[in-house]
């Protein structure tokens, strides 16, 4: 994307003649090998300062690099006194996260026994007018990559996951729609998400594998069938598809719990799925 090349280079100029900046670091999927780029993928930019708290303060180094749409600003105190953030979305389309550092606090996190894991998945200095970075660690790109779960953390995501539907059950019943997606919604990200990211790296022997945030290369890595299966979770508007949706979660749960469960060795929690299941159909069928 060149015109987001073109403000890199714009902000590198920038810094590189203001004598406040002492380092600049860019971080995230422009300089992680394992993560997909594409024209909408943002500029995470490190700033370290002499003095952060002239630039937490004032917003118009911001409009240097173009006229901001939006712009969201988190102080020190969110990072327990570690950093500041400026997330701006400009109106050429770039959104720039402008991580502010005071210099002494970004020393401490250099001193550090391993690197943070905003750098862990990957760094490039691009300033470094005080040497800061030359002992700084590789990154090694493992707080990214997908662990192989114990029984237990196993046990407790299944366990989990059948108490949870049974809230969108109630929900649905009552014609609830708000809640039923809530639930439905923490039950994808805490539960389908995890189970879906364990069934992927068996298949590639737990060896350096990561999906990216969220599930973004499910898709990548899934059969075409098992793809579809995972689109059909996905819900409309009406009470009628968010049942749909829900027993396509369940069975697509139960398929990828007994495979891994078998796989790693683990008792499967048939009893609690068949009990689950049997108040899904007794519930719907109230008149």
């Amino acid at each position: 994307m060149a015109v987001r090349e073109e403000k890199l280079k714009q902000i590198i100029s920038w810094a590189e003649n203001n004598p406040d900046i002492r380092t600049v670091l860019l971080t995230s999927s422009l300089v992680n090998p394992y993560a997909p780029v594409d024209d909408f993928s943002d500029l995470d930019i490190e700033l370290v300062f002499e003095n952060m708290k002239d630039y937490e303060a004032d917003r118009k180094w911001i409009d240097l690099f173009g006229e901001p749409i939006s712009m969201l600003e988190e102080d020190e105190t969110y990072f327990d006194g570690k950093h500041a953030m400026k997330m701006v979305l400009y109106t050429d389309h770039v959104k720039v996260d402008f991580k502010l550092y005071q210099k002494s606090e970004f020393e401490k996190e250099i001193q550090e026994e391993s690197l943070p894991d905003d750098w862990d998945v990957g760094y490039k200095v691009l300033i470094d007018k005080d040497h800061l970075t030359e002992n700084m660690k590789l990154p090694t790109y493992q707080s990214i990559m997908i662990k192989q779960p114990t029984e237990k953390k196993f046990r407790q995501l299944m366990n989990d996951f059948w108490w949870d539907t049974t809230y969108v059950v109630k929900c649905l019943k009552r014609e609830d729609l708000f809640y039923a997606q809530f639930m439905s919604g923490g039950i994808r990200t805490d539960y389908l998400v995890p189970l879906i990211e364990w069934y992927i790296a068996s298949n590639h022997n737990w060896e350096n594998i990561t999906t990216n945030k969220h599930g973004r290369l499910f898709k990548k890595y899934l059969p075409e069938e098992l793809w579809r299966r995972v689109e059909a979770t996905f819900s409309a508007s009406s009470i009628e598809e968010n049942w749909r949706a829900l027993y396509a979660t369940a069975d697509l749960v139960h398929e990828l719990g007994v495979i891994l469960a078998e796989n790693l060795k683990f008792e499967y929690p048939q009893k609690l799925e068949n009990d689950i299941r049997k108040y899904f159909d007794e519930v719907r069928s109230i008149p």
